[in-house]
């Protein structure tokens, strides 16, 4: 059964929470934006202008050029090229952190500790030992941190978790994800268009395995292990992966065990040669089957004995970025989707992934 647009039968797999119509506050959350990169402007940056309980008080970014232009396209209050300076001088109640990976954590911590909430870009950070200082801080302090990982802000893994849920397939069994793409752009292993969109370009800094914190699976791995985390609400507690290469990946394949004894596993390729992004994912459960296909993520929930139920990502309902979802959790209108404990485990699994690449040996976590 493919349900069409604003079926009925969709609220059933959709948290009532996820779909809110916030309240204007008199006095909006004074964002600052560090690492004001190319993804920041055109997500993070976007988000908070069209938001009512949002401003755009800072933005920082090193680069002098590019910062005065991203001041200028965005009218940004103030503009730095020291984060300290920032944090020092301009008053917020919020930051977002869109550094290169392993950049993330001493802005985070001096935020936190600074009593600023704080939106950090995937991966949490490139070390699980700070991922768990950082979400230790923010609890102690009381302040908000969120994690900005793909999967828990998309309309169809909400529906998947849901169904999960409420045992629609019965205990999950096994996972298997197959994504392939090129990510050559980023990396710097192919030039970059001279018509790429944006007021400036990414930098490469992925190239640089000690700046990304490895190579393509910490990237864009991270939204993989996220996504099977999230949905699943399994803890993974050992992890065997093999990749092209170390620290600086482009191929991937990570297995994992799950403290239900379930198993799941990745293949990643980020550097395919086919000029299509795939997709193919199975979640198995006892008494019923997931998959996904596609990047408009078909989303197909079997249960066994059942009338299949099949929709895509923009038949749903969309649920809250990150910075909404954070200005919500903040002003106590909704929980986090992408919380701390979530970033630390996801930052956890990358960790052992990549020890177990390097010493081919499996790492318990």
């Amino acid at each position: 059964m493919l349900l069409p647009p604003r079926h009925p039968d969709f609220r059933e797999y959709i948290p009532k929470n996820d779909i809110r119509i916030a309240e204007p506050m008199d006095s909006p959350l004074k964002f600052g934006v560090i690492g004001a990169g190319a993804f920041a402007s055109r997500r993070h940056i976007p988000d908070i202008l069209q938001n009512e309980d949002a401003s755009l008080a800072a933005v920082c970014r090193r680069d002098p050029e590019a910062l005065a232009r991203l001041a200028v396209h965005f009218q940004a209050g103030r503009a730095y090229a020291d984060w300290r300076a920032m944090l020092d001088e301009c008053a917020l109640d919020a930051v977002v952190i869109a550094t290169p990976h392993n950049l993330h954590y001493e802005p985070a911590r001096a935020a936190l500790e600074r009593g600023l909430h704080v939106l950090l870009e995937k991966p949490m950070t490139v070390r699980a030992e700070e991922a768990r200082a950082l979400r230790n801080l923010a609890n102690t302090k009381r302040l908000t941190l969120a994690v900005a990982l793909n999967p828990p802000y998309w309309a169809h893994c909400h529906a998947i978790r849901r169904a999960i849920r409420a045992g629609r397939i019965g205990e999950i069994e096994s996972v298997s994800f197959y994504w392939t793409g090129n990510s050559g752009v980023v990396f710097g292993d192919v030039p970059m268009p001279v018509d790429t969109p944006g007021p400036v370009h990414p930098t490469l800094f992925r190239a640089d395995a000690e700046a990304c914190g490895g190579g393509h699976f910490m990237d864009g791995g991270a939204h993989l292990v996220s996504e099977i985390l999230w949905v699943t609400g399994l803890r993974a507690v050992k992890a065997a992966c093999l990749m092209d290469s170390t620290p600086s990946d482009r191929r991937a394949a990570l297995a994992l065990t799950f403290e239900n004894g379930a198993i799941a596993t990745i293949d990643s390729i980020g550097n395919s040669r086919s000029g299509n992004r795939r997709v193919r994912n199975t979640i198995g459960g006892s008494s019923g089957t997931i998959t996904i296909e596609g990047f408009d993520f078909q989303t197909t929930i079997s249960e066994d004995g059942g009338e299949p139920v099949t929709f895509h990502e923009g038949c749903l309902p969309p649920v809250a970025g990150p910075i909404a979802n954070l200005i919500d959790a903040v002003r106590g209108r909704g929980a986090l989707f992408s919380d701390a404990n979530h970033g630390v485990h996801v930052t956890e699994v990358l960790e052992a992934a990549y020890e177990s690449a390097a010493t081919g040996r499996t790492v318990a976590l």
